[in-house]
């Protein structure tokens, strides 16, 4: 006589019929089997379950099972290969992958083989799409970040040459400015500019001329020492030479432009007459 069987049997029954089950329906539900080993799992798990006591509704039940996450495992390649397919345009090629995903979208009606096989391609293509999506995303990167070095770099080098060009333009003025400070290069510059500005003619400068050496040599540096007169044209104060150039303390040119203004502006009128006044009582 056979013992009646207790619930503790029949748990362990169930467990291990859900346990062959289960080896049909894991991963992508009977990915890794052939539609006649998958037959035949499924004749032998019905075997097994008729020896168990079990019914066919709760075999049935857990083939629903592997079917809802085969067909769920579907709706997530989906998603994610949507956003690659977007991800991917103007950048690669997804035709593919746009194809497969076409024919999955249907997988809530299509046989379960069939969304089984274009799950795993639609998985496949989406993973090479995505690498070649972010290949040309690393070498445009890579591109920007040249173009961005090359137009530093030029920005770099236009800045050094504005600076060398600032400082040999500055170098060239300081040349000048020593030239002009020189005495030969004070009387060219008087010369010019009493000929330019007021018209006076050679023998008007040959005036200027006898009454500048006498008064301070032509040295833009010239100082009396009693009266405290500065500069080629002795200018009383020095300061008065502002109204031409605030470089008058340094700057020749700047001190005969004042000079030749003063002469012009005074009761002389000329260089002549200006020296004519300083043989006459000793200063202009």
């Amino acid at each position: 006589m056979r013992k009646p069987r207790t619930r503790r049997h029949e748990i362990a029954v169930a467990i291990g019929t859900v346990l062959v089950i289960a080896g049909l329906v894991a991963s992508s539900g009977f990915v890794a089997q052939s539609a006649d080993a998958r037959q035949g799992s499924v004749a032998a798990t019905a075997v097994l379950a008729e020896s168990k006591g079990l019914q066919s509704d709760q075999l049935d039940f857990y083939v629903q099972r592997g079917e809802t996450f085969t067909r769920d495992n579907a709706s997530a390649a989906l998603s994610e290969a949507h956003v690659v397919i977007a991800a991917s345009q103007s950048k690669v090629d997804a035709t593919t992958l746009s194809s497969v995903v076409s024919s999955l979208a249907s997988y809530a009606i299509l046989p379960i083989e069939r969304v089984e096989s274009l799950t795993a391609e639609a998985k496949a293509e989406t993973a090479s799409v995505a690498a070649a999506t972010a290949e040309v995303d690393r070498v445009a990167a890579e591109a920007a970040a040249a173009a961005a070095a090359a137009a530093a770099a030029a920005a770099a080098a236009e800045a050094a040459a504005q600076a060398a060009a600032q400082a040999a333009a500055e170098a060239a003025r300081m040349q000048s400015l020593v030239g002009g400070n020189s005495i030969d290069g004070a009387r060219a510059t008087a010369r010019s500019m009493a000929a330019s500005q007021y018209g006076w003619a050679e023998d008007q400068f040959s005036c200027l001329d006898r009454l500048w050496q006498k008064e301070s040599g032509w040295n833009y540096a010239a100082l009396n020492s009693s009266s405290g007169a500065t500069g080629i044209p002795q200018a009383l104060p020095g300061s008065k030479m502002a109204s031409a150039g605030n470089d008058w303390a340094t700057n020749a040119t700047t001190q005969i432009s004042w000079g030749l203004g003063y002469i012009k502006a005074s009761s002389y009128g000329t260089p002549c007459a200006a020296w004519a006044h300083s043989q006459s009582v000793g200063w202009y």
